[in-house]
């Protein structure tokens, strides 16, 4: 099996939770897909980042990084992948607010400006919090090649219509709901 086929058994197994939950778009759904046991988890996290690399190996870029919480496990995955393979790769946490003490940044790790970056996210559902860490990262001055996540729930229209490419491993009927 490829990591992508395996990445998508741990998915699967350990991350698709039934029952009644609200989303963080606001919307009701009869199930929830946790990726942070995958992202946090020491077999699936590896994929997570072969998977995304696999994705996105046409794009130029060299940071990865999105908003805190999602995005976190999944830039670590990616830049930990990356240097597996001997590439150098940096990852970027964008903060949901910009700090009011210390250097009072909204995007920490390495600097943005002037990157090619990409903006990522664990599951996407209306866009809304990839769509906040691109704005910050452009006002950071960063590129945004793409906008990348490990699955797909319904953004897609949304982030075609800011122009914005997209790239994701899975959607939802791959996930069998």
């Amino acid at each position: 099996m490829t990591d992508r086929d395996n990445l998508l058994a741990e998915i699967k197994k350990k991350a698709v939770v039934h029952g009644k939950v609200v989303l963080s778009s606001g919307k009701e759904a009869d199930y929830y897909v946790d990726l942070r046991r995958i992202t946090l988890d020491g077999v699936a996290a590896p994929l997570v980042g072969k998977v995304l690399l696999d994705l996105t190996e046409d794009l130029d870029y060299d940071a990865v990084g999105g908003l805190t919480l999602g995005a976190d496990p999944v830039a670590a995955a990616m830049l930990h992948a990356a240097a597996a393979r001997g590439r150098t790769l940096d990852a970027f946490v964008v903060r949901k607010a910009q700090k009011v003490h210390g250097l009072q940044r909204r995007i920490e790790g390495p600097d943005v400006q002037g990157r090619r970056v990409l903006a990522l996210e664990d599951t996407s559902t209306t866009g809304g919090s990839v769509l906040t860490a691109v704005e910050a990262l452009r006002e950071a001055g960063a590129e945004v090649v793409a906008v990348v996540t490990i699955v797909e729930r319904g953004a897609a229209p949304k982030l075609a219509e800011e122009g914005l490419e997209y790239r994701y491993a899975y959607t939802l009927s791959d996930l069998e709901l």
